[in-house]
């Protein structure tokens, strides 16, 4: 399959359009400020508990303190705002324009234009997590300790969720021209997946609470987030991207198939 050319395309266009950098400057002045927020809550607490002998005795590091919240707090950026910003127009724009027709019938298969696409916004994807890596390096430099395994637990959980989340973006826009209508219907589907752990709670231990709480994509973030690392979560998130990238296909096998 000619998923190199697809992907390199799809790159160029990331790192040409104003769309792209105004995400990448968004995520990281939010982020920044999350950071802030959470690390002087943290000093405060860390300030508290050293004139306190009862409050000395707990157990303050900065692994659970901050840097846990601040990956919960990267999850609902991904949802609210980033990722259907970044899907929106992988295929809705092709289509709007017309080009979508061209490229379905050049000389490659559906899931090679699929592939490629997704990679490019992974890869996109994946250097915003980098540039996060920040944060973490600057609490070591500054001499606290830093437990690098929970770290590295925590952004294998976001790489996991991040992919989840870019393939139902990439059906969302396979429905549609409209990149609005794209970003909405991305957000709805992941809102949807969301909100289905407040359904378990609601349910408490009946059976179809158990199964609200296994399609939830926040329960299985829980356990990456406290640096846990689950098989059954893993499975989870390649599952559910596995479906959404073969809804995609089908789409576009679809618009194939009528054209």
């Amino acid at each position: 399959m000619r998923v190199w050319p697809i992907f390199k395309k799809e790159i160029r266009i990331f790192f040409t359009s104003a769309v792209a950098y105004v995400i990448l400057a968004i995520f990281l002045l939010v982020m920044g400020w999350f950071f802030s927020q959470i690390f002087q809550y943290y000093a405060q607490a860390t300030v508290r508990a050293g004139m306190s002998p009862m409050m000395g005795q707990q157990d303050l590091n900065t692994t659970d303190g901050i840097l846990r919240p601040l990956f919960s707090n990267i999850a609902v950026i991904l949802l609210l705002s980033l990722m259907p910003l970044l899907t929106m127009r992988l295929f809705a724009e092709e289509r709007r324009s017309g080009t979508i027709e061209l490229l379905l019938t050049y000389p490659v298969r559906d899931g090679a234009v699929l592939l490629g696409k997704y990679l490019a916004s992974l890869a996109f994807y994946g250097i915003l997590l980098a540039l996060t890596l920040l944060y973490p390096l600057m609490l070591f430099y500054m001499g606290a300790r830093v437990e690098w395994g929970a770290v590295l637990t925590g952004y294998v959980g976001l790489l996991l969720m991040g992919s989840a989340f870019l393939a139902v973006g990439l059906f969302a826009s396979s429905l549609t021209e409209n990149q609005i209508v794209a970003a909405v219907t991305t957000f709805g589907i992941l809102l949807m997946f969301w909100v289905l752990g407040w359904g378990a709670d609601a349910a408490g231990g009946a059976w179809w609470g158990k199964v609200l709480q296994h399609l939830s994509i926040t329960e299985h973030f829980e356990s990456f987030g406290k640096g846990v690392f689950e098989t059954k979560d893993v499975i989870y998130y390649v599952n559910f991207t596995i479906l959404a990238l073969f809804l995609t296909l089908r789409s576009l096998e679809a618009r194939r198939w009528k054209g």
